[in-house]
């Protein structure tokens, strides 16, 4: 019913910059939140960054003022520019997005879904 494409990973050196996309598609009646997520090996998910419909952006501590996240409610897409990478930002990169959907007829119902991951690893 709802899908989310993401694409952009890949590698890069340390101090270089990548950019994600996340596409959303389906059954969808609105969009809450959009976000980014991420998980190193052996780590735990974690959040990196994530708009809400109003516009109100969170960010990580470890990635403010190098990562800026961008949204197009229009096209229920979010994206994620990262720049000045560091080996530590390398990890599979989840989007994520709460939104509202149709399941049959009138019908509607909220929940979160996920993309497939895109690996990002950033070489010393």
């Amino acid at each position: 019913q709802v899908q989310l494409v993401e694409s952009g990973g890949g590698l890069v050196q340390a101090g270089g910059s990548l950019r994600l996309s996340c596409a959303a598609s389906g059954s969808i009646f609105r969009i809450n939140t959009m976000g980014w997520y991420r998980q190193a090996p052996g780590k735990q998910r974690e959040l990196v960054a994530t708009s809400t419909s109003g516009g109100r952006l969170n960010y990580a501590d470890s990635v403010k003022g190098r990562f800026t996240i961008s949204r197009d409610n229009a096209k229920n897409t979010v994206w994620l520019q990262m720049n000045s990478l560091k080996p530590e930002d390398t990890a599979v990169y989840y989007c994520n997005a709460n939104l509202i959907y149709r399941t049959a007829g009138i019908d509607y119902s909220r929940d979160d879904f996920w993309g497939q991951g895109t690996q990002v690893t950033v070489s010393s």
